[in-house]
């Protein structure tokens, strides 16, 4: 069966490739515009800490012999802790200033995670198990769907949809949106602004973490998994709008599933049509599709 001349095996399959990408990229982006939602840092620390998501998983495995489900868990805890001391030590020292100075701080800790991590395991991918319970496939009729990749779009769903109701329709979300207009009146209300930015750029940096364990036994793990990944992941992040939650998942699927299409349909622009898409909605739209112009 073909579908515009394409064959549909052939059509599905990159289908479900852009759906996984652009589940990474939602829950990337999402952690992205978080953290510059609350603490105004444009974090490009992200991919490096992506990347330590999928070491403390491997590490844990070898090491340890902590399997998949633990460190699914696990993960994102410890990778957060380490966020939260870099938002105590390093960040906090920079809210007053332009916003340049919190993206050149978080772009050198970058390569210097990246940096010590090459040094330490080589630039070569390793590989980590899929769980015993998500090998084979579904047969769907038309193609094969992995159970692995199964679940991580929907996993990815939910903890994208879970985080967007957390922030956009409880006391907690109203708590964190007044933080980011008066802190000093949320201040006055007894709430302590400063733990609640700490931890809310901790939570932003286990939603990398996560991914990055997720990531794993799809794409192997490597030192620069986090650098071939954060310029797309930035790039989703201005489309949707910087700091808009909403906009981050609906673009981060949304580009992942045009980009499979366009392997399908014109292949050499494949590796650039999201920048292409970038430079358009800035040209009509600065703020981006789902953001506010300040």
């Amino acid at each position: 069966m073909e579908i515009f001349g394409i064959p549909s095996q052939a059509l599905f399959g990159q289908l479900l490739i852009g759906l996984i990408n652009g589940s990474f990229y939602a829950l990337l982006s999402l952690g992205l515009a978080v953290i510059f939602g609350l603490l105004n840092i444009i974090n490009f620390t992200h991919g490096a800490q992506y990347m330590l998501g999928a070491f403390v998983a491997y590490l844990g495995l070898t090491k340890l012999g902590i399997n998949y489900w633990v460190a699914l868990v696990v993960t994102p805890l410890v990778v957060g802790a380490t966020g939260m001391l870099i938002e105590r030590t390093m960040l906090k020292q920079l809210y007053k200033l332009d916003h340049l100075y919190g993206l050149l701080l978080t772009f050198g800790l970058a390569l210097i995670i990246q940096g010590l991590f090459r040094h330490e395991f080589g630039s070569s991918g390793m590989p980590y198990p899929v769980p015993e319970v998500f090998k084979g496939a579904y047969n769907t009729g038309f193609m094969f769907l992995p159970k692995y990749r199964a679940w991580v779009i929907v996993a990815s769903l939910v903890v994208c949809l879970s985080t967007w109701y957390v922030i956009e329709r409880t006391k907690l979300g109203a708590y964190l949106r007044a933080a980011t207009e008066n802190p000093s009146l949320v201040q006055a209300f007894g709430v302590n602004v400063p733990r609640m930015i700490t931890l809310t750029y901790g939570f932003g940096v286990g939603l990398a973490a996560f991914a990055g364990v997720m990531a794993a036994p799809i794409y192997q793990v490597n030192p620069t998994m986090g650098a071939d990944i954060i310029i797309v992941v930035f790039a989703v992040v201005v489309i949707g709008g910087m700091g808009s939650i909403m906009g981050a998942i609906l673009t981060g699927f949304g580009l992942g599933l045009i980009e499979g299409l366009t392997k399908v349909f014109y292949p050499e622009a494949s590796s650039t049509v999201i920048f292409i898409i970038m430079t358009i909605v800035l040209l009509i739209k600065p703020a981006g599709l789902f953001g506010t112009q300040k």
